[in-house]
């Protein structure tokens, strides 16, 4: 069957999830030195929780921890949008920076939200 979902891998809000981690890796390699175990740290940790919640819960047997991690996912979007607007209102983004990785993440958010409510 063509185009059937397999794996984890397959779906489009995993693929762009990891795509988000690079883009937010590339973003935080700018900010100061002294953030390395602050903002730094937490917006990497957090962007990486989005692809492997989505992973984790992919892989889980019940429809209902399926949706659990999704929703971890879907929380973890709140938080790193929280941390983009402190790490602009600090200067250590731009607001044109900021802007197209909150867009990012909203076309994410929605596509986890849209998987969650299907579940």
């Amino acid at each position: 069957m063509e185009g059937a979902i397999r794996s984890h891998k397959d779906l489009l809000v995993w693929q762009k999830s990891m795509s988000f981690v690079v883009e937010v890796y590339e973003t935080t390699k700018n900010f100061p030195k002294e953030e390395i175990y602050g903002l730094t740290n937490q917006l990497r940790r957090a962007a990486v929780s989005i692809p492997s919640n989505i992973a984790e819960g992919f892989n889980r047997g019940s429809q209902k921890e399926k949706a659990q991690f999704l929703r971890i996912a879907y929380g973890s979007t709140s938080e790193i949008e929280t941390q983009l607007l402190i790490s602009r209102n600090l200067g250590f983004v731009s607001g044109d920076q900021s802007a197209a990785l909150i867009s990012s993440l909203n076309e994410i958010s929605r596509m986890l939200n849209v998987i969650v409510r299907k579940i």
